[in-house]
């Protein structure tokens, strides 16, 4: 953990233009000791919001998550300072995006078949995104802290084994990272190419799904066309499926 003063800032006014994918020679976000000071001046709120969260889904869980209070980037290397803040704080801030008081970074890891289909999957109605489809991801937790700093693909690669069974691991070849952001949000990304066509890669999640007690997804879907009103897409997808349809690397 760290305690040192920020030197950075939420101005994100020198990034590229917003859902334009650009290359990342890195990404260092370190976890600073102490509470976010979003989660300071906003106590009375979250907890307000988390009761009615809860009234619409009591299946929510206020787990532990990262969310960063300074991101920026520099040659193309993104840094950033983290809290480890409850899930509650990230919902709030998720549904009013005070991008001046927090920002949100998390992984994305790009599955491609053999056969050219980006490998999606639609969320569980007990999740925070309920019949939401994209590629299988989660936030930050403090899991996925090495020595202070977030490990993303550490992250990515736990995140996908957790709700598809598929470990990232057997890729065929991997990318570079690559990003986009959009209203605070900073999607970091890899392509993971896999040697099985989408149909084997369905019908090895479908198993997954079978066998999980506790399923967070409902089914896992063949993306081949990059239409944006195809399936129920969280903002970030239609860039990234145009993108990775079209040879992205």
């Amino acid at each position: 953990m760290h305690d040192l003063k920020s030197n950075l800032t939420t101005n994100m006014t020198e990034w590229p233009p917003e859902r334009r994918i650009f290359p990342v020679t890195g990404i260092e976000l370190r976890v600073m000791d102490g509470p976010h000071p979003y989660c300071v001046s906003e106590q009375n709120a979250i907890s307000a919001n988390w009761a009615e969260e809860i009234a619409a889904n009591p299946a929510l869980y206020d787990g532990r998550m990262l969310l960063p209070r300074a991101i920026g980037i520099e040659n193309g290397r993104i840094r950033g300072e983290s809290h480890i803040v409850p899930f509650s704080a990230f919902l709030l801030w998720r549904k009013t995006r005070p991008v001046d008081l927090a920002l949100h970074l998390f992984g994305l890891p790009v599955i491609v078949s053999s056969d050219g289909a980006v490998i999606a999957i639609r969320m569980g109605k007990h999740t925070s995104n309920p019949g939401r489809v994209y590629c299988a991801a989660g936030s930050l937790d403090p899991e996925d802290i090495r020595d202070g700093i977030c490990d993303m693909d550490g992250n990515m690669a736990r995140e996908v084994l957790e709700e598809t069974g598929v470990a990232l691991a057997d890729a065929e070849s991997v990318s570079d990272f690559h990003a986009l952001h959009d209203r605070g949000v900073i999607t970091v990304l890899r392509v993971y190419r896999f040697a099985e066509t989408a149909d084997e890669l369905i019908m090895r999640i479908g198993r997954h799904i079978a066998e999980d007690p506790e399923p967070e997804i409902d089914e896992a879907l063949a993306i081949r066309r990059a239409e944006p009103g195809l399936h129920a897409y969280l903002p970030f997808m239609p860039p990234i499926l145009d993108w990775a349809l079209n040879g992205g690397r």
